[in-house]
Formats: structure tokens, C-alpha cells, sequence
């Protein structure tokens, strides 16, 4: 965590200085990702300057009730006590900062819900995953943006890919990221049998135009007619567009938009998204081993809830988590299960963290 805290700090000064650089002002489109960035790091940085320069008092005082001077002495063992509660509760509001890893204050994510298994049963319990997130985002004041989807003739999604824009979004959604499993009878179904079907979700923090700078030749950009349920096409013009990045090899597409324009821009924002998150699975991958808990690990393949229809019952596999409450989760009260889970990855960075000293 330490080293976490001096990265961000160290970006959050070169940021600074990259305020006051005549080069960046000279660019508004670059000055407004520094500004943005600069903004999202302001809280944590600030805090953990404090953090230290109560460490490094802390550290004199220590100094002075070892030195020779029993006034000096006296003063500073009365002094230390109430410098280790200040730097304690300091500590605390790092922790509560950086539930998250890395990404935890990231105010932008981009969120995708896929049908798995299951066919158009799998379809429509993705569409009412869509369909929680999107009344959570409402209690929760942030903005939504569908930057793609694939419906299907029934009123499901293949798959709907959404931004979310708000305070606190990545670090309530992380936890999202997995497999999501419905035990429920559909309305097709005659002998009124119970199925399973799934979903997965994937969160993805929305990186910064400086962190993910592309540039057109890092890319290949295809462009078709979109279509809609069961392959018609939706209008005779190329406005769809299909965007490979050459590095990764990761693709994405958009045909929601009339505009080839609007629909390539919102390609490239779910395409910068997915590049960032290559490469952040590539480091958490090394470092694995060093958390044990999935909890927030964005571990697609891992099976993370069962939304039980018949039981009105939604459980949380990765703590044990169950509560009766489907209806009201499923509405958007998606907030006892979030809370349940930051509290349990709290709990995970204190027995990690150990001492202050």
C-alpha cells in the first residue's frame, strides 16, 4: 500500500508542474486531462503528504524523548500520543481511499454485460442486469451513457456496454466483474421448470487521454452498415464502425449513433478502456500471489453470484453473502451487497497493512 501511496503522490506532483508548463496550456485538450487527473488524485495525494510529515514529526519527537533534555523530554512524551491518534485516523482515511487498488478514486468506468449461457434466457437476464446498474447509477447521482448494444428480438442483450460517470463509481462497480448466475422459470417455459442461465460483467476503469494516448495508426478502423434484431438493416449508410487495436489485438464496435463520427468516438472511449485494462490484468497477474482475496480481483472466469428467482435470494460466493431481498436488488438496491463487500476487502487491507511503525 505504501508503494501505491508514493506512486500516486509522485504522479500527483507531476501533474502539478504540468499545470504550470506553458507547453500544456498551450493545448486545451491536453491541459483538460491534466486538470481532470490532477482532480482525482487531489484527495489521496494531499492526505498522504499530511500522512508523512506527521511521520517524520513523529519520528523527532521520538528523537527528543531519547535526548538529554528532561523539559524538552517531558513536552515531547506528552506530544506523541495525540501525533499517533492524528496519524492513525489519517491512515484510516488513506485505507478507506484505496479500497480498489490503483484505480479505487477513478470517477469514469465503462461497464459491459454479455449473455452467456443460456440463449434468450441469457439475453434477458443481461438486459436485467442493464436494468439494475441503470437504476443503482440513478440513486447513486452518476451520469450513463450506452456506448454500444446488441438486442435481441425478445427484448434482451447479446451484449450492452455502458459508461458511468460519478463519484465513487469504480470503487463500488469493481466488484461487479465476474460471472452472474439466474435460477428462475422463464416465461417460455410451459411446465413451469427452472432454469439457469448466466451473464458475465466486466468494469473497466476509464483511463485518462494521457494514459492511453491513441493515435490513429495504433488502430485500424472498419466501417459498415449497422443492423439490428435478427440481422435487418437499421439504415444504408457505412455508420457503424469496428475499431482493432494492432498492439493487443483487442476489438471493439459501435452502431448505436447515426453519426459514423459520434459512433467512432465512443468506440475509441471503450477501446482505450480495454487497452488500459490489458495491461492493468498483466500487473495484477504478477502480483497474484500477493492477495489472496478475488474480492475486486475483475476475475471475469470466477463465478461470483446466484440470483435465485424462486427464493427471491441473491448470494455473494466469494464471502458467503446471502440475503432474501431479489426484488429490491434487482430494482437497484444494489447497495447492501456493495457495502458488504468494501467492508470485507477493508477488513482484507488491514490484516495486510500490520503496523504504523
Amino acid at each position: 500500500m505504501r508503494e501505491l501511496l508514493e506512486q500516486k503522490l509522485t504522479r500527483f506532483e507531476q501533474l502539478e508542474k504540468e499545470l504550470v508548463d506553458m507547453e500544456v496550456l498551450a493545448k486545451p485538450a491536453r491541459l483538460t486531462a491534466v486538470v481532470r487527473e490532477h482532480g482525482s488524485l487531489a484527495r489521496l495525494a494531499n492526505k498522504y503528504r499530511k500522512f508523512k510529515q506527521l511521520n517524520g514529526q513523529i519520528h523527532e519527537t521520538q528523537q527528543m524523548i531519547e535526548g538529554e533534555d528532561a523539559e524538552i523530554r517531558e513536552l515531547a512524551e506528552m506530544e506523541l500520543p495525540e501525533l499517533r491518534e492524528r496519524r492513525e485516523e489519517l491512515w484510516n482515511e488513506l485505507l478507506e481511499l484505496t479500497i480498489g487498488g490503483e484505480d479505487a478514486n477513478r470517477s469514469r468506468v465503462i461497464m459491459e454485460i454479455r449473455a452467456g449461457t443460456g440463449g434468450d434466457e441469457a439475453a434477458l437476464f443481461a438486459r436485467d442486469l442493464y436494468e439494475m446498474y441503470r437504476h443503482y447509477a440513478v440513486t447513486k447521482g452518476w451520469k450513463t451513457e450506452v456506448l454500444s448494444h446488441s438486442p435481441t428480438e425478445l427484448g434482451g442483450f447479446k451484449e450492452v456496454v455502458m459508461a458511468l460517470e460519478g463519484e465513487g463509481t469504480y470503487r463500488e462497480l469493481q466488484y461487479e466483474s465476474g460471472g452472474h448466475r439466474v435460477q428462475r422459470v422463464p416465461e417460455t417455459e410451459q411446465q413451469g421448470r427452472i432454469h439457469t442461465s448466466a451473464a458475465t460483467v466486466a468494469v473497466l476503469p476509464e483511463p485518462e487521454e494521457v494514459e492511453v494516448n491513441l493515435k490513429p495508426e495504433d488502430y485500424r478502423l472498419d466501417t459498415f452498415c449497422a443492423s439490428g434484431p435478427g440481422g435487418q438493416h437499421v439504415n444504408k449508410t457505412a455508420s457503424a464502425v469496428r475499431l482493432t487495436h494492432f498492439e493487443t489485438g483487442i476489438v471493439v464496435q459501435c452502431q448505436d449513433e447515426k453519426s459514423q463520427l459520434k459512433n467512432k468516438s465512443k468506440a475509441l472511449r471503450e477501446l482505450a478502456a480495454r487497452i488500459y485494462d490489458h495491461f492493468q490484468q498483466q500487473e495484477h497477474q504478477k502480483r497474484a500471489a500477493e492477495r489472496k482475496s478475488l474480492v475486486g480481483s475483475g476475475d471475469r472466469s470466477q463465478r461470483i453470484r446466484t440470483y435465485n428467482f424462486p427464493e427471491n435470494r441473491v448470494t455473494d460466493h466469494r464471502i458467503g453473502l446471502t440475503l432474501y431481498k431479489l426484488d429490491q436488488i434487482l430494482a437497484g438496491n444494489v447497495q447492501p451487497v456493495t457495502d458488504a463487500l468494501i467492508d470485507y476487502d477493508r477488513q482484507q487491507l488491514r490484516d495486510q497493512m500490520g503496523g504504523l511503525d
